[in-house]
């Protein structure tokens, strides 16, 4: 099985895309289903358990015999009792549903094996570290699926006439996503790609969906997200200069700092003014989730410390700045569930809260003219085209790979067609 999870380009779907077949060629004693979905108006997760549960389970059972382990844990949010109610049934004795509560971020993956298994994965480390796996929803589906990935699921959500969670190929451009949940209800307006925490701006309606796209929120162009995500380095280096006051909220309220992580914003929006003493302000980026937490709700200046953290994170690993401490030694905050920010009230902070909060699964056939499927949608190197321009392709054919002995993952076609170019991406018209 773990060579068809190879072949079929199984990755994670629900974030970065780390390529599945590797993550299951060590060991572990834990299985962890990440269920949590926190990001505000996202859907999908929810709405894949409630229609494909079984599927998913089947999916955990195959990767917990890979890596021979005893227990599998779905994480899931407690305030989902129909998710829960449609799922207990199905579960058995060696798997168990755990309840989540409402809060930001529940699906990182480092809260997520504390919350579940008490274990903190030491900074820089993996859930591996700890004697557990972590697993999105709809990566599982795939592996139980056992074909082909060239599709995914996700919600559009915000400015849109029917909030909806849809089956998309590959490759689609955005715009007619958006077009198939009604279309946007504002003008001009603006996209964020998956999520309104940690997204990124959509470069246009043409960007195509990847297999880690979870979700698109439409907004109106004058929404404050949307100012948040438009400004620049220049400006957020300037601003951060002149207006912290190095009140610690930021690191206060940051999730990974509440595990007793050496990660504390603060210092690195105070190292942007003091130069001689950056390298010990800045150390402690290396361990920023970029949650966006700290920005986006924490700081009551509106200043944006994850940006400053992502940035100092590229020179840390540069000048080989690391944690020396013992992971024996590390002890979350002794407030660290006192500190968790319920959703509601996020969504309120976002300005997100006069959106419909729905996102229903239609899985119904989009069947777009064109697909332009990037070379890199995973952690790892870009894939190698297998096919060349002019050369017909079936939905499901390979036709890009990654590099001999390079970590990435397959990528197949999502339509039947003609490959028309390729350069960055394979360019298919039906």
């Amino acid at each position: 099985m773990s060579d068809s999870i190879e072949q079929n380009g199984v990755v994670g779907a629900g974030g970065a895309g780390f390529p599945t077949a590797v993550k299951l060629r060590r060991q572990a004693e834990t299985y962890i289903v990440n269920a949590a979905e926190c990001e505000p108006l996202l859907h999908k997760d929810k709405e894949l358990l409630l229609h494909y549960g079984a599927e998913m389970l089947t999916g955990l059972r195959t990767v917990m015999e890979r890596v021979g382990a005893r227990r599998g844990i779905l994480g899931i949010k407690e305030k989902y009792h129909d998710v829960i109610r449609t799922l207990a049934p199905l579960v058995p004795d060696d798997m168990e549903i755990r309840p989540l509560r409402d809060v930001y971020p529940a699906g990182d993956e480092f809260i997520l094996v504390y919350d579940v298994t008490g274990r903190v994965v030491p900074p820089g480390g993996l859930p591996l570290d700890v004697g557990v796996v972590v697993s999105n929803v709809e990566t599982l589906i795939n592996v139980a699926r056992n074909r082909p990935v060239t599709h995914k699921y996700l919600t559009v959500a915000g400015a849109v006439a029917d909030p909806v969670t849809l089956h998309v190929p590959v490759g689609m451009a955005i715009g007619e996503v958006i077009a198939a949940a009604g279309g946007a209800t504002a003008s001009p307006f603006e996209v964020l790609v998956g999520g309104a925490m940690m997204a990124h701006l959509a470069r246009g309606l043409e960007e195509p969906v990847t297999k880690t796209t979870g979700g698109l929120l439409v907004l109106p162009r004058e929404h404050a997200l949307i100012h948040r995500y438009l400004r620049s380095w220049p400006a957020q280096d300037r601003i951060g200069k002149s207006a912290c006051d190095q009140c610690s909220f930021c690191t206060e309220l940051c999730p990974r700092y509440l595990l007793g992580h050496p990660i504390e914003p603060h210092k690195a929006m105070r190292a942007l003014c003091f130069a001689p003493d950056k390298d010990r302000l800045m150390m402690g980026t290396l361990y920023c989730c970029e949650c966006n937490l700290c920005s986006l709700f924490s700081c009551p200046k509106d200043l944006d410390p994850k940006d400053v953290c992502a940035h100092d994170k590229k020179l840390a690993r540069e000048r080989g700045l690391g944690w020396q401490g013992r992971p024996e030694d590390l002890r979350p905050h002794p407030l660290s569930d006192q500190r968790r920010i319920p959703t509601h009230r996020l969504m309120a902070k976002l300005g997100l809260t006069g959106f419909r909060n729905v996102g229903p699964l239609e899985d119904r056939s989009l069947a777009p003219r064109r697909v332009v499927a990037p070379l890199q949608q995973h952690v790892g190197v870009p894939c190698v085209p297998t096919v060349r321009p002019g050369e017909s392709v079936r939905a499901g054919d390979l036709i890009a790979t990654p590099p001999a002995g390079k970590l990435g993952a397959n990528i197949h076609a999502s339509i039947s067609g003609r490959v028309r170019e390729i350069d960055g991406a394979v360019v298919i018209e039906a």
